[in-house]
């Protein structure tokens, strides 16, 4: 067996066995960005999954995400949230990256929703705006270059469409219900683990980035490669634009805490989004 295949497999038998002696079954699979673990907290009768204890999985080592699995029913259904994701910035190879998307698609997920913590590039954006991601633009490895795993999909996947168009549709109707505010753009993912310079937010802008990150890009990939509809929404945690006051600076910590004070927002539109499966 492959190698890579060996390793996803012996991780998922983990996790069933555990999720088997609760008879649990999730269908939808929650990737949780920086300061946006606090939808966590809305998972009913949660099991806690730590990533240190599944064998072969990496640890996150990110600011604001706490490493663990946690397995519950939100919004009527059983879901499987990532409390914290893993980044290419942290030193691991993609292969690692995206172990965990492939993890849970054994598991049986057949939705993803993604978000995270992101620059607000489009001059429009705010402090704790909302954007629901309807495309991306990827400056990071691809998580599918070397041997194609054939277990989850094809060699050539389409990425037509990264972004379920019926899920966004739905995203919208709920936001406008609870009265949310929501951008739909691009969102741009590159390696970090530095922030851009101002010409590089710039550069974003005129290719058609609306948003900046390090992260969810090889996830949704993974995620598209087998068969997974996803959905994803950016938090935006600080206006990253070209035109600064000499003295200022980006900070995680302010990132982490700007994410945190929109999670509930974005927790919201999830959990109604996951009841109307």
């Amino acid at each position: 067996m492959d190698p890579r295949a060996e390793r996803i497999y012996k991780a998922a038998d983990y996790i069933k066995r555990m999720l088997a002696d609760y008879r649990l079954e999730p269908t939808v699979g929650i990737v949780l960005g920086s300061g946006l673990g606090r939808l966590a907290e809305k998972i009913e009768d949660p099991l806690v999954i730590p990533y240190r204890e599944i064998p072969g999985f990496p640890v996150s080592t990110a600011i604001g995400h706490k490493g663990n699995f946690i397995v519950g029913t939100l919004g009527g259904k059983t879901v499987i949230a990532m409390q914290g994701r893993i980044h290419y910035y942290e030193g691991y190879g993609m292969e690692l990256v995206v172990l965990p998307i492939r993890v849970m698609k054994v598991i049986g997920i057949r939705y993803l929703f993604v978000s995270n913590a992101a620059g607000g590039i489009n001059y429009e954006y705010h402090l704790g705006d909302l954007m629901i991601i309807r495309d991306h633009i990827n400056q990071l490895p691809n998580p599918l270059i070397g041997p194609n795993l054939d277990d989850f999909g094809p060699r050539f996947p389409d990425m037509t469409r990264p972004y379920d168009h019926e899920l966004i549709a739905k995203a919208k109707e709920i936001a406008a219900g609870l009265g949310i505010p929501v951008h739909t753009g691009v969102y741009f993912g590159g390696t970090g683990p530095t922030y851009e310079t101002p010409s590089e937010y710039k550069y974003i802008r005129i290719i058609g980035g609306d948003v900046t990150g390090m992260s969810t890009i090889p996830e949704v990939i993974v995620a598209r490669h087998s068969g997974i509809r996803v959905f994803g929404m950016s938090v935006i945690t600080n206006e990253a634009h070209d035109d600064y006051a000499p003295d200022y600076m980006n900070d995680g910590h302010d990132v982490v805490v700007a994410a945190d004070a929109a999670a509930d927002k974005m927790s919201k539109i999830f959990e109604e989004l996951i009841k109307s499966l």
